[in-house]
């Protein structure tokens, strides 16, 4: 089903399946890609593609760079300092909503869950969301769990106007929890559990807000670009969509060939801390019932709208965007190739 598209999108979207082997024999079309974060294995399956050949198969010279915050990914591609991006979705609705005119898109949505949370020390006054009102939590401005926390606020039950937000650089976010300068931190699971864990808080020391335990259901990770983008170049779209898709299944199927290609692009690569943390984003993340049955990127828009809404609502914005706006599954690859 084609969500929202015009025909004339729908018809390149078409045209690229037929220009995709035309593009491979001519000179390689060339993609700026940025990533929601550092190098580390929820991302790396960007770096996989990458150095197993993926993107050039398809006829394609793209650069992967890391990010500073999934925030910060739709702001760069609406800017035109990047074709394409990884982040997480929840950032680029809060975007679209405020600035509907700058055509963000998702052509592929990998997280069936949302990595987001909020982590307090297990020894504290802190037992429930509600017990976040009066607190401080340290985040960097483009974090999406600072940025997404308003939603899950009004999700929780949460009084936001009590909650006190520090910004600090993403270094500093963690130690602030551990020096007990912050009584909490905002951020993916995925990242601040570990690095607590690695400067001295372990899992046991920690209590875990995920904001899909408190009633936001929200997506995660996505394959971003631009609908001037996308409708100038279907091909490459589809292209480099595929690939990434390839590679992440690989991922989730065969973690060990990803953290070899994540330690030879950085060589300082924890290997065991990334391996936990792939595990934690399989298992908490990407691995639903949904995505057992029907495979990644089975996304059901009418979940997708109520996403969009909370988001709305809880930035007191005028309700008006709709999931074809910010999706469209015209540029996956087939079926069969998003089963795990």
């Amino acid at each position: 089903m084609v969500l929202g598209f015009s025909r004339r999108a729908a018809l390149l979207a078409a045209g690229g399946v037929l220009a995709a082997p035309g593009l491979a024999r001519a000179q390689a079309a060339r993609v700026r890609l940025t990533l929601d974060w550092a190098f580390q294995s929820p991302n790396a399956f960007a770096l996989v593609a990458r150095e197993k050949g993926y993107f050039r198969e398809a006829g394609l010279e793209v650069t992967v760079d890391r990010g500073q915050g999934s925030g910060g990914v739709p702001v760069a591609l609406a800017g035109g300092s990047y074709d394409m991006g990884y982040a997480d979705l929840n950032p680029a609705i809060r975007f679209m909503a405020e600035n509907p005119d700058r055509g963000i898109v998702a052509v592929a949505i990998m997280h069936d869950r949302s990595p987001l949370c909020a982590i307090v020390r297990a020894d504290g006054p802190i037992r429930t969301p509600k017990d976040l009102e009066g607190r401080r939590l340290a985040a960097p401005d483009f974090d999406a769990g600072r940025q997404l926390f308003p939603a899950f606020a009004k999700a929780a039950g949460i009084d936001a106007s009590k909650v006190t937000f520090i910004s600090v650089t993403p270094a500093l976010r963690e130690p602030m929890l551990v020096r007990r300068e912050a009584d909490g931190v905002t951020g993916f699971v995925t990242t601040s559990a570990l690095a607590l864990k690695g400067i001295g808080l372990p899992h046991n020391q920690q209590r875990v807000m995920m904001y899909y335990d408190h009633g936001l259901n929200l997506y995660g990770g996505a394959i971003l670009t631009t609908r001037r983008f996308l409708e100038a170049n279907p091909a490459a779209v589809r292209g480099v969509t595929a690939a990434l898709m390839r590679a992440f299944v690989e991922g989730v199927r065969n973690g060990q060939e990803m953290l070899d290609v994540l330690r030879r692009v950085e060589p300082l690569t924890d290997v065991a801390l990334e391996r936990e943390r792939h595990e934690m984003n399989v298992e908490r993340v990407i691995m639903t019932d949904n995505v057992r049955a029907n495979g990644i990127s089975a996304v059901d828009p009418a979940r997708l709208q109520a996403a969009i809404r909370a988001v709305e609502e809880a930035y007191n914005l005028q309700p008006r965007l709709q999931a074809a706006q910010i999706y469209t599954p015209d540029f996956l690859p087939p079926a069969a190739a998003r089963r795990i």
